[in-house]
């Protein structure tokens, strides 16, 4: 003998009810057979809507057996019950249950996305559903669109999309009119004349009197269990069952069944943001701000450094400077004369100097015509422009033959020229100036070249040190010398080196070296610290949006529990939901974080646009880095909401509409 369909054994559900429980089902014991057409009757309260949530896997009995086709539903997991229910089970409920961003197409078609039908034959069969319902000419309204009596159709077809075995119809013409009503009844009479097993649950004897069989409730038992002998009309529609063996053939691989439910994920979630505009932006905003942060402070620090960088090379890359005297603002400076050219030249003999220069200057009068200024004048030997890195816009630097015979030629810099020298002049290579009492011969024109500590603006000559020396200052005293550190040198190893020489052949130490790369890493790391400062508020504020995300979730959530509750009624899994949820949050602040980027780029054209000679140096790994941030604070701060989501009881999730 074949086991019967639905086989209910003392079962109970009790409810907490202060301190103490309600039962709502007692010890109840019914066999169902399938292809029967069943109705549950009684008033309000009796327990008939309880037992309806049960026998459609949507809650639990507290105790007793509940066994459908010969399973045990007490021993399956969440996801074992929505197979059931995406498998086997139709609901057609009484308010309907139909989701407002979607056409009755669309609605329609929910159970065979998470049952993985391909879209060909999705489509297919829920056209042919709604043609057969009449509801052919309004595919693709939405359910706001539509009157009681259609939503209900929708409702029907939805039930019947994966060929459901067993119908189960909760109160279904209790919010109808009489016509609509009747056409209700007559589809699933229709429907039980296919083979298919129909349980009706309702308070009105004239609904229950359609059935075969009617079991009548009171106070949570059965009080009479009687077959009224109705015949089972013959209908003309194509038998279920072949169609739902047609279904099963055109079921889509685990792979790409798992795709169409993200691509349902996806939508949904696009659906949803547009919906909500404003909130999606409001959620949106805490991402954009902190990623745009991000993305400009480090953009922002990148330009710091190089601009620092940029200013020291024009001091000298890897140049060590050595000084009379202890330190900067030595009074007694001025005095020490031990720093002389033979110091400059035993400088030159060390492996690790790549060049050296010893420098002398003054200030004085330059003149050119009715022009004069007053200008610094340096001098310097060949290899000065070596290490100092200069660069020559016109004409040619003098070599160790001017220094050697004390030539007056001169190199002067661009803001000599244009001080000197209008633009009707010419190229100013060959022109004689006054220096001083010296006139000398222009033999080049160096860029713009920063002097030392601020003073980047003042007019700058270079002329042979012996020049400078026997025919300006009559002294040979050097102001400095200047080396130049092989690149394979370590600057600080450098240092030490040339402290040494020089203490050991002056017997004392009456110099001071500054290390231009001390600079360097002075200020880099300066620069570097307020980077990191910004940056950690920037992810603060990072922080503080993911939080955001959170919370409106966690609202977007609460806002939409019946649509969840729909969702599992319709045989979606646990994890359907929480991909759903998640990927809405992840959706939302990729988004942002898109946003976010751009408008941090846009703000570096603004900040090119209005002329500034600073540039923001964008850094591609902080904008991936960026967008994968806001990815991973969509998972991290969308996972909890999602979960909760996740985690509903159907038949709660249902009750809140």
């Amino acid at each position: 003998m074949a086991e019967p369909l639905i086989v209910l054994e003392k079962l109970r559900r009790e409810f907490p009810a202060g301190e103490g429980v309600l039962t709502v089902l007692k010890d109840i014991d019914l066999t169902i057979e399938a292809g029967e057409m069943v109705a549950i009757i009684g008033a309000s309260g009796s327990g008939k809507s309880t037992l309806m949530n049960i026998l459609g896997c949507l809650s639990r009995p507290t105790s007793g057996s509940y066994r459908i086709n010969g399973r045990e539903t007490a021993s399956l997991e969440p996801d074992e019950l929505a197979a059931l229910r995406r498998e086997h089970f139709g609901f057609i409920f009484q308010r309907y249950h139909l989701l407002s961003e979607l056409t009755a197409l669309g609605n329609v078609e929910i159970p065979a996305i998470y049952a993985g039908w391909d879209t060909s034959t999705r489509r297919d069969r829920a056209l042919e559903l709604l043609g057969r319902l009449g509801m052919g000419e309004r595919t693709d309204h939405r359910p706001g669109q539509l009157s009681g009596g259609q939503q209900q159709r929708v409702s029907i077809a939805r039930a019947l999309m994966n060929g459901a075995d067993l119908i189960l119809a909760d109160e279904p013409t209790g919010a109808l009119d009489t016509a609509s009503g009747e056409d209700v009844l007559r589809i699933l009479e229709e429907l039980h004349a296919e083979g298919k097993t129909v349980i009706i649950v309702t308070h009105d004897p004239k609904v229950a009197a359609r059935a075969e069989r009617i079991i009548e409730f009171s106070d949570g038992s059965i009080i009479s269990d009687t077959r009224t002998g109705k015949a089972a009309p013959t209908s003309q529609g194509k038998p279920e069952a072949t169609q739902a063996r047609a279904l099963d053939a055109a079921r889509s691989r685990s792979w790409a069944a798992a795709l169409m439910r993200f691509q349902e994920a996806f939508r949904m979630a696009l659906l949803a943001m547009q919906a909500h505009k404003l909130r999606t932006f409001l959620t949106m905003l805490g991402i954009i701000i902190g990623i745009a942060s991000v993305v400009a402070v480090v953009a922002l620090g990148e330009g710091s450094r190089r601009k620092v960088l940029s200013n020291i090379s024009s001091l000298g890359t890897n140049t060590l400077e050595v000084f009379p005297g202890k330190d900067f603002g030595d009074v007694r400076s001025g005095k020490i004369t031990t720093l002389v050219i033979a110091d400059a030249r035993a400088l030159a003999q060390q492996p690790y100097v790549a060049a050296v220069t010893p420098t002398v200057s003054t200030s004085t009068t330059v003149r050119f015509g009715p022009k004069e200024a007053t200008a610094l004048v340096n001098g310097v030997s060949e290899q000065y422009f070596d290490a100092r890195g200069t660069r020559l816009v016109s004409g040619r630097l003098f070599g160790p033959e001017a220094v050697r015979h004390m030539e007056q030629v001169a190199v002067i810099d661009e803001n000599t020229r244009k001080t000197l020298f209008d633009d009707d002049d010419g190229d100013p290579v060959g022109r004689v100036i006054l220096v001083g009492a010296v006139p000398c011969r222009i033999i080049g024109v160096a860029a713009q070249q920063q002097g030392g500590f601020g003073g980047s603006q003042n007019l700058s000559i270079y002329l042979p040190y012996t020049t400078v020396q026997t025919r300006i200052l009559g002294s040979t005293t050097l102001r400095s010398i200047t080396v130049r550190v092989n690149d394979d040198t370590d600057t600080e190893l450098a240092e030490q080196a040339v402290t040494s020489f020089l203490t050991q052949r002056h017997g004392t130490r009456d110099f001071f070296i500054l290390n231009t790369d001390d600079i360097r890493k002075t200020i880099t790391s300066t620069t570097e610290t307020l980077t990191l400062l910004i940056a950690a508020i920037a992810l603060i504020s990072l922080l503080v949006g993911g939080i955001g995300v959170m919370n409106i979730m966690l609202v977007s959530v609460s806002e939409r529990v019946a649509e969840i509750g729909v969702r599992m009624a319709v045989g979606a899994r646990r994890s359907d939901i929480l991909q759903q949820f998640l990927t809405e949050a992840v959706l939302v602040c990729i988004i942002g974080g898109v946003t976010g980027i751009a408008l941090a780029l846009s703000f570096g054209y603004v900040f090119a646009f209005v002329g500034s000679t600073f540039t923001l140096i964008y850094s591609t790994t902080s904008i991936v880095v960026a967008f994968l941030s806001s990815s991973l604070i969509g998972g991290l701060f969308g996972f909890l909401p999602a979960r909760s989501a996740s985690m509903l009881d159907p038949v709660e999730a249902l009750s809140r509409n």
